[in-house]
Parts: C-alpha cells; structure tokens; sequence
C-alpha cells in the first residue's frame, strides 16, 4: 500500500470553481475529452456510444441542480472532477502503487502499468472522481493536463488545464494554492471558497466559489430552506454538498 507523501508538497496545484458564473455549457468537459484522447492518459474511450448502454471515460463532469421555486429559483451548475486531495483516500487504497501523489506539484496521478483495475480507489474516492476504461481494464482520472501546464513547447499563455482555457465565463482558475499570493489563493480568500465534503478530512485541493444570492430578487430573510446558510460549508454550496453526499 503506498503512503503519502511525509513533507507537504513545495506546490499545491489545482483549480478554482467558481459555481456563481458556470452556465452549465460543457465546454469544459468537451475540451478535456478532445485533450486527453490524444494525451497523457489516452485514449478516453466511448463504448457504444448511441446504444442503451453507453459507456466512456470523462474526467469532467457537469451536474444541475434546481434550487428554490418560482421567483426565488434557479439553476446551480456543479463541475466535477479528481480535487488531487492532500490526504488521498485512492492513493492509500491501491494496492498496486499505481495511485500516487506527485511530491513537486500535489498532483495525483495513475500509473496505468501497474494499475489493476480492481476499482479500489474509486471505491475510496467519496467524490466519484474516478473513471473505470472498460476497454483498457484501468482506471483513468484528472491529470490537471501535466502534459499542458509544463509543456514548454506552447506558448506560456497556453500552459494551462484544458478545462480552464476553454471556459468562456471564466468561471475556472488554475494555479498554485502553495502561493498565497496567487490568483487562487486570493480568489478563496476574498470569496470565501469552500472545500467540498470538509468532514471526509481528505483536504481536497480544489476549492469551490458559491453562488452569491440575488438579493434584488429576495432577500436572505424571506429565501428557501434550500439557499439559507449550512455550516460548515454553507449557502448554496452546502445544498450541493450534501445532495453528493448522499
């Protein structure tokens, strides 16, 4: 079984969610699927994918939820994807050692010649982060595009996930939690951004934005049970929160 890592990692790089401006397009996942079928975990298979029982491997994931009724109501989109955690339930399950986090960046990774495929760490993983390539017999997951963000061959403006640079709503920000002083670090602490799922202690590095509540619309009074605070997460995030947790 292998452990994690016993130093914090000199770089903690991940992603920033912002759940108040994501309009739910998919252009995340469609361009992660064009990437990586052609990169560092190809191919990302689609088995039968106009029959009854359609199958492939996304490393993205856009749910909807409805929130509210009437006036007061609206759509919350909820992207998801691996949140490379600190303490990484997949990487302590694996028996093989092909689940591992890389101790330079925090990244976690798979080891697809050593994997297995006995689904373990998607078992481990309380966020449904894991993708099973039934063609390959191996589990497949976010990689944060390692092969875009060092990849010294395209320009620096480019070297970002592929989940980032083609949000049209900016509602995805990549960069190093390590640095307080990076964009990320500074959107979290400015709008209050949240851990999903906090009481699993696995200290996910992706954090989520919440949507702010429109107060033109309501005021925080007079909203649904479904939009007033939760601790520890709180607000519409918390809504999200234990719907996954369920």
């Amino acid at each position: 079984m292998t452990d994690l890592p016993a130093a914090a990692t000199p770089k903690r790089l991940g992603l920033v969610i912002d759940l108040d401006v994501c309009v739910g397009c998919h252009a995340c996942a469609v361009n992660c699927k064009e990437w990586n079928t052609g990169g560092h975990p190809a191919p990302l298979t689609d088995v039968r994918p106009y029959d009854d029982d359609v199958a492939g491997v996304w490393l993205n994931r856009i749910h909807g939820f409805e929130v509210g009724d009437g006036g007061a109501g609206r759509t919350v989109h909820f992207p998801k994807s691996c949140l490379h955690c600190a303490d990484a339930a997949c990487v302590t399950v694996c028996p093989t050692g092909a689940s591992y986090k890389r101790v330079e960046d925090g990244i976690v990774l798979v080891d697809e010649d050593l994997c297995i495929g006995c689904k373990l760490c998607s078992w481990a993983c309380p966020y449904g982060a894991r993708e099973y390539d039934a063609d390959g017999g191996i589990m497949k997951k976010c990689t944060l595009c390692i092969d875009r963000i060092y990849n010294d061959n395209l320009p620096e403006v480019e070297r970002l996930p592929a989940c980032v640079s083609t949000c049209p709503t900016s509602a995805r920000h990549f960069g190093d939690f390590a640095d307080p002083d990076s964009t990320v670090s500074r959107l979290v602490e400015e709008r209050d951004g949240y851990d999903l799922m906090p009481e699993q202690g696995y200290r996910p590095t992706n954090k989520y934005l919440p949507p702010r509540l429109d107060h033109k619309r309501f005021a925080l009074d007079d909203a649904p049970a479904a939009l007033a605070p939760v601790e520890p997460v709180g607000g519409l995030l918390g809504w999200v929160d234990r719907l996954l947790s369920r």
